[in-house]
């Protein structure tokens, strides 16, 4: 990459970098707030899913756009988006005011990561996409492993998280003005949202399998994040310790997403896929069993974040490794979509678990989960799908 592509490619992840900040801090901030209020447990997690479904709202009428205007528009207004929103919550402490705002975030984060990861696999050479998208993804979990640590601020003030992350935010979105605009590859179909429709079918029917993963890390980030800080308080674990385990599982991410997205590189994303969501799916089996240790929770977190803090990252290669260029931004979407699906399922689930499975721990949800995703990769294969998706 030339200079001017180097300086785009980390204006970009360190955007994402603070998006995830921002989302890793609302999860268990908003939980602990809320759990502290008396509000249940299944409400809580039903609240968790505002950001998710703002997703799901604006990734039909999101490619159009791009197509349209470009990428740097779009970040621009999702940066915006998610700035301004951070520094509402403070005005008026209200469930749905807040869900509303969560909502706002969603749709402006959503409008971040698509245009930041099209862009991102459109000018990635194959031989090295899998270590972009992994910086991409590293990025974003250095951000969300820093977010919950804001809950220390609970302690000084309850609005301190918003205003900081707040200010956090515009600043990173000030540096998209150094960019300068591109458009996606043209697409036969139309710009309209029936194109969009007609690219997804297209787009489903030869990756589908690349959307597993996401969806998978969507769930158990979300329900980590939304569920355990509830969870963890009624075991008696304290918040301090909450501030400490959750940060356990993204630094593992980080540790091994470079390592993990250069391996896919090498041995085909597939194949690292098949080997880290069974590792996953032993990590919190384990967890479900050492639930009453702080230091085997700690230690399980780790490793689970070791092997499945990628799953995001990897699932967006495999996509990119199966979809021709001009089908990127539907099959960038998608991958939002099933995040999303995984993120609303994940906090919603896991807070009914917790109200009405007592005695059982809500970890094996997210380790039935995986071994689910672990056995659809070992039954599919898609070899050949780029050389049939190209020949649309």
């Amino acid at each position: 990459m030339n200079i001017s592509m180097k300086l785009r490619f980390w204006i970009l992840v360190s955007i994402v970098a603070i998006s995830g900040f921002s989302q890793g801090m609302l999860l268990p901030l908003i939980a602990i707030i809320f759990e502290q209020d008396g509000v249940s447990s299944s409400m809580n997690g039903f609240h968790a899913t505002g950001l998710y479904l703002g997703i799901l709202i604006a990734s039909p009428l999101m490619e159009a756009p791009l197509r349209r205007f470009g990428y740097k528009p779009i970040i621009l207004i999702g940066g915006f988006t998610v700035a301004i929103s951070l520094a509402l919550f403070p005005l008026w402490k209200s469930f749905w005011f807040w869900f509303l705002l969560r909502l706002a975030i969603g749709i402006g984060d959503h409008m971040l990561h698509f245009a930041t990861q099209t862009w991102i696999t459109s000018f990635s050479p194959k031989d090295r996409l899998g270590r972009n998208i992994s910086l991409y993804g590293l990025f974003f979990g250095l951000g969300f492993a820093a977010g919950p640590l804001m809950t220390g601020f609970l302690k000084v003030n309850t609005t301190l998280p918003f205003i900081i992350s707040s200010a956090i935010s515009l600043a990173a979105w000030l540096t998209v003005w150094l960019l300068k605009n591109e458009r996606p590859e043209h697409d036969s179909d139309s710009t309209s949202f029936f194109g969009t429709m007609k690219r997804f079918g297209k787009v489903f029917k030869y990756a589908w399998v690349a959307f597993l993963p996401p969806f998978g890390y969507g769930f158990l980030e979300a329900s980590l994040n939304g569920n355990f800080p509830v969870y963890a308080m009624r075991s008696g674990i304290g918040v301090d310790a909450v501030a400490l385990l959750l940060p356990a599982f993204a630094i593992g991410g980080i540790l091994s997403q470079l390592p993990l997205g250069i391996l896919s590189d090498k041995l085909g994303r597939r194949n690292v896929m098949l080997v880290v969501t069974l590792a996953g799916f032993i990590s919190f089996t384990a967890a479900g069993l050492l639930e009453n240790s702080t230091t085997g929770l700690l230690i399980c977190f780790f490793i689970a974040g070791t092997v499945v803090g990628s799953t995001f990252s990897l699932g967006i290669s495999y996509m990119a490794d199966l979809l021709p260029k001009q089908l990127l931004p539907a099959g960038n979407l998608m991958c939002g979509i099933f995040f999303s699906f995984g993120s609303i399922s994940g906090p919603f689930i896991g807070g009914l678990a917790i109200q009405w499975l007592k005695g059982i721990s809500f970890f094996y949800v997210i380790s039935t989960m995986l071994l689910l995703i672990f056995i659809a990769l070992v039954a599919v294969r898609h070899e050949g799908s780029t050389q049939q998706a190209n020949s649309l």
